[in-house]
């Protein structure tokens, strides 16, 4: 067996170690070339990776780089540059990209199922099937759908000129919870991520199965030492850990463990004596990152080590650490009176008092995952919908916390009609955007979304596969209206979300658990 691999990357010939590790390594680690990313390595199941072998795709977290000796290998920056930056401006244009972390491997993939982007090529039901390798948390895949149909038509590629990308980065940021840009290079992956910036000599620290972390020069090395075992999906069931109360009740909701989902792992570096790289780079997580200890850990590794380390934490820590959406178990009565039991969290009580005052909290101590009321509109939204579904008429209807007023309705055939007014939209294209991500998110929430967790609670479910997050060709038609508003700009889509988490729950018939197709 040869001790190197050669091989040539967007056109350029290389020769790396062959340590065993994957393509993936190799091109972030090795080469610097960092428009892939890992987003679950190594499961191979999100997409975030793509890259095309000899022109087609291929997964690059589980390709081993001896599979591609002598092979050409095409990231999204090797792409033609018209077909590249074609791509980029239709997802612009549309919204079809926003944290912009997945996008790179959605554009590898369809630029090569299209052929190069010639027009006529994709059509929704071949964009669905290549759409099946990739998972979007963002978007909720409509938008994507949009920019394949502006790159199929074969027009001239849209421009930005007219457009404020200030204002729709401030947009981006009011709805994702941290600052963001919006542009091209964003759709490519050039979005500032924490693990995207360390420099290629940095250590790399990865869990170890005891808690500790396992420190090596390269990710493979890391993770030789950590001996973790790579995660799976079990086939235990959803459970409902909480009971609601005995009683006569015109509603009662039972809900489980939900993962966030996002789709960039907790990441940061630091050098010695220095600060760390925020692992909130461009985007909000959902609230998923705002007490995670990698940028913590960095720190104390570079000043043991007297190196620049990179913490990067697996997909499977991320299921099995980050925080959850906190289970709860409801009871109401037609006046909006009754009892909400919930999972311990601090914070929780107020957010459910906020939008449900005539519910009293009980929180109770259930075994699981950590819980956090950061998370997307954690508490309220549940509480919203439950005083929602005693609403009479078609449409369900939520006023958030923050002001922000949004209705929402499923029709007979399943498409989405959402209403939303939250001050001034600064930018309708990431409004829309992000509203159109929440629905796909609450539909998810309340149709599909759970994690297996065991009676002493240790999560079984740990690929990203196993969440239920909707996948794009069974995600329905959304349609947005962005009511006029001149007032100060606030978070929309959080509103959608507990609005449209609550159509969905009148249209299946109010069942008393989510998710109710799992």
């Amino acid at each position: 067996m040869s001790d190197t691999v050669s091989f040539t990357v967007d056109g350029h010939a290389h020769e790396v170690p062959d340590d065993g590790g994957s393509l993936l390594d190799v091109l972030r680690d090795r080469l610097g070339l960092r428009s892939a990313k890992d987003g679950c390595a190594p499961q191979g199941q999100c997409g975030c990776c793509t890259v095309l072998v000899d022109g087609q795709p291929r997964v690059a977290c589980v390709t081993p780089a001896r599979r591609v000796a002598g092979r050409a290998v095409t990231t999204a920056a090797g792409l033609p540059a018209e077909v590249r930056d074609r791509w980029a401006a239709c997802l612009l244009a549309t919204g079809g990209s926003q944290c912009g972390f997945c996008t790179p491997g959605i554009v590898v993939r369809l630029a090569g199922a299209s052929d190069g982007g010639g027009p006529g090529v994709l059509e929704r039901p071949a964009v669905d099937r290549a759409l099946l390798a990739h998972l979007c948390r963002c978007t909720g895949w409509q938008t994507i759908h949009e920019a394949a149909a502006l790159v199929a038509a074969g027009d001239d590629a849209p421009r930005p000129d007219g457009r404020d990308l200030a204002a729709a980065a401030a947009r981006a940021t009011l709805e994702g919870g941290a600052p963001q840009r919006v542009g091209t290079d964003v759709v490519l992956g050039d979005g500032g991520f924490a693990d995207d910036t360390a420099p290629l000599d940095a250590l790399v620290a990865v869990r170890a199965a005891d808690g500790t972390w396992a420190v090596g020069e390269t990710v493979a090395q890391a993770r030789a030492a950590a001996g973790r075992i790579q995660g799976r999906r079990t086939t235990l069931a959803v459970q409902w850990p909480i009971e609601p109360p005995a009683g006569e009740w015109a509603r009662t909701l039972a809900t489980t463990w939900v993962e966030p989902a996002y789709l960039e792992p907790d990441a940061a570096w630091c050098a010695p004596g220095g600060e760390p790289a925020a692992p909130l780079a461009n985007g909000g997580a959902f609230g998923g990152k705002a007490a995670t200890e990698v940028g913590a850990v960095a720190r104390r590794l570079a000043d043991e080590h007297g190196r620049a380390v990179r913490v990067r934490f697996t997909r499977e820590d991320v299921v099995q650490f980050g925080p959850k959406r906190p289970p709860l178990a409801a009871a109401l009565r037609a006046d909006g009176t009754g009892t909400v039991r919930v999972a311990r969290t601090p914070g929780i009580a107020a957010a459910i008092a906020a939008a449900a005052p005539g519910l009293a909290v009980e929180e109770v101590d259930v075994p699981g995952p950590p819980t956090s009321s950061a998370l997307r509109a954690a508490g309220w939204a549940e509480a919203a919908a439950l005083v929602s579904s005693l609403r009479d008429g078609p449409d369900d209807e939520v006023t958030s916390p923050q002001g922000a007023h949004a209705t929402a309705r499923v029709e007979a055939d399943g498409r989405v009609v959402v209403r939303v007014r939250c001050g001034r939209p600064l930018d309708a294209v990431v409004l829309r955007s992000y509203c159109i991500g929440a629905a796909h998110q609450a539909l998810g929430w309340v149709r599909s979304e759970g994690l297996a967790v065991d009676g002493e609670g240790e999560v079984h479910d740990l690929t990203i596969r196993s969440f239920g997050v909707l996948r794009a060709q069974d995600m329905p038609p959304v349609e947005v209206t962005i009511e006029p508003d001149d007032g100060e700009p606030v978070n929309g889509s959080d509103a959608v979300f507990a609005a449209v988490a609550a159509a969905a729950w009148r249209a299946a018939g109010f069942p008393p658990h989510w998710p109710h197709a799992r």
